[in-house]
């Protein structure tokens, strides 16, 4: 199998893509700024029990209190009932949700490349994905002879193969992780947080990557964190390459066309049938049909190739959508139990791929295929996009985030063109805001890693979704993309007061800040200002005489 790990790192957040003989399997999104909680261990306090829900809610220093299941607590090593204001150790099992908070375990457990270190346990298991049975009792073994007495193991699917003398070492580093953790505990005035997991390019090399899989990366600084982590990591570095085209890595790879199939709700297939999904409140529902497919032969053989077809799409569906909980399967029907017991043997060696549990419960009386997968990730939904403002929740658009980011590709691609000096991007004022983020530190990211001069202008009258690029002289450029001029005497609207400059107020201008003098009292209120100095995102105005 051809395997590759394709990074690509803009603006201030970071893409990966598995890739399985050259289609997208997996996709992971994070940004610098984000701060991700699963896997993160804290000391919380139980701020409230509800018997009737079986859970108890956990105040862990985020605005939002952790949801524990009481049931959880079986792995709780002081075996006792908790009361409001007892401290408990817990581990984010699953982000926070839209007003749901996050939810937590006592179960903890620490990740490491070859093991799982499970502090609270007194057992050893093997990923469920190595199959071969003498390997099996082989890694049981060793992880056995190593763990120490009243920790419990996981040997995971990378330590296929792996020697003694590899567990151990990787054992040595949890265990001085638990050890820093335990002593993190016991000291006085930390905060709350005691262990926080690596982030997307570290997890990804420890959890994904073995040769002789590649690794392709877009910017020489990513090159050099990966080959940094690989030799922390004990591993070969040379399979990192640097890709350094005009187009984005995603796109000349071809695999923004399997993200984008991703987001859809029909899939096509090779041979001309499609897949409808559809996710509801409760499950996730496939239907297969032969669309374009007529065949060649009989109806029977039509059918069992559209259905074995299919069930190799889904398989690749879910794990690259990330979909957790419920599914239900309607292949197109199959008189003959041969036919089905072949369709089900495909889609179960399809699954065998993800490293995400799924469990396959075969045809149900109504002739429905039901299968669950468990609730890992975000889906890939919620990733790149947000509800849609305009249909009641009943479709989905892309998000300013994912609009910014895709209008930061064609920046860098445009920028690579020969005879580029800058370019101007015309877009939504609130698009126009993460491209230029948070005290134009995204800006100036986009022309550190472009080497070109860049110009974002916001425009009311444009889409959220569309934008319009253009290349050219910088002078001429900046030019067009600043709203106002010096001695510009405009009628604005202050919408807040400056947050460090007291006295200032702030008003916006096609999404262009103008700070306006002695403007801090008439948030609410339209005013007339003089423009006197002009920059980049900016400008500094004052307030004109004769204003009540």
């Amino acid at each position: 199998m051809d395997r590759k790990i394709v990074m690509s790192a803009l603006l201030d957040q970071v893409q990966v893509g598995l890739a399985e003989d050259g289609r997208l399997v997996e996709y992971y999104l994070e940004h610098d700024a984000q701060e991700r909680l699963v896997n993160n261990i804290y000391r919380g306090r139980v701020e409230n029990i509800l018997p009737g829900m079986g859970a108890a809610f956990v105040d862990i220093g985020l605005g939002k209190n952790a949801f524990l299941y009481m049931a959880d607590l079986q792995n709780e090593p002081l075996e006792r009932k908790l009361h409001i204001g007892d401290s408990v150790v817990v581990q984010v099992v699953k982000e926070a949700e839209g007003a749901k908070g996050p939810r937590v375990t006592t179960d903890i457990t620490l990740p490491g490349r070859f093991l799982v270190l499970l502090p609270f346990q007194n057992s050893v298991g093997v990923s469920r994905q190595i199959s071969d049975e003498e390997e099996r009792a082989r890694l049981k073994a060793l992880a056995e002879e190593i763990r120490p007495r009243g920790i419990g193991l996981i040997v995971r699917t990378l330590a296929q193969d792996a020697g003694e003398d590899e567990l151990r070492e990787d054992l040595e580093d949890l265990l001085l992780e638990w050890n820093r953790l335990q002593k993190k505990l016991r000291t006085k005035g930390v905060g709350p947080l005691l262990y926080q997991d690596h982030d997307l390019v570290y997890r990804i090399l420890r959890d994904l990557y073995s040769p002789p899989t590649r690794i392709i990366v877009d910017t020489e600084t990513l090159q050099r964190r990966v080959i940094s982590e690989l030799q922390e990591l004990g591993l070969e570095s040379s399979s990192v390459e640097l890709y350094q085209g005009k187009l984005g890595i995603f796109t000349y790879l071809g695999l923004d066309k399997d993200l984008e199939r991703a987001r859809n709700p029909r899939v096509w297939l090779d041979c001309g049938g499609y897949l409808v999904i559809n996710q509801t409140e409760a499950l996730l529902t496939i239907d297969v049909n032969t669309g374009k497919y007529v065949g060649t032969t009989a109806l029977k053989d039509t059918i069992l190739r559209t259905n074995l077809e299919a069930a190799e799409e889904i398989a690749r569906q879910l794990r690259l959508r990330n979909i957790g909980g419920i599914v239900i399967i309607d292949f197109i029907h199959m008189p003959d139990e041969g036919d089905r017991e072949q369709v089900l043997a495909r889609l179960a060696d399809s699954l065998g791929a993800d490293k995400t549990r799924t469990n396959l419960c075969g045809f149900t009386r109504l002739g429905l295929v039901e299968l669950t997968r468990k609730k890992a990730r975000r889906p890939l939904a919620q990733i790149l996009e947000v509800d849609c403002p305009h249909c009641r929740g009943t479709g989905r658009v892309d998000s300013d985030e994912t609009t910014a980011f895709r209008i930061a590709a064609s920046i860098t691609a445009s920028a690579a063109e020969d005879g580029v000096e800058a370019v101007l991007v015309r877009c939504h004022p609130a698009v126009a805001a993460h491209l230029i983020g948070p005290g134009a530190k995204n800006l100036n990211l986009l022309e550190k890693q472009t080497g070109k001069a860049v110009f974002i202008r916001g425009d009311e009258g444009l889409p959220k979704r569309e934008f319009e690029l253009t290349c050219g002289d910088a002078a001429v450029l900046q030019e067009k993309a600043l709203p106002v001029a010096v001695g510009d005497r405009i009628t604005v609207e202050i919408v807040e007061p400056h947050a460090k400059n007291r006295g200032s107020g702030l008003a916006r201008v096609a999404g262009y800040v103008i700070e306006c003098l002695d403007c801090w009292s008439r948030v609410g209120q339209k005013v007339d200002v003089e423009v006197v100095e002009v920059y980049r995102t900016s400008a500094l105005a004052r307030l004109l005489e004769n204003q009540n």
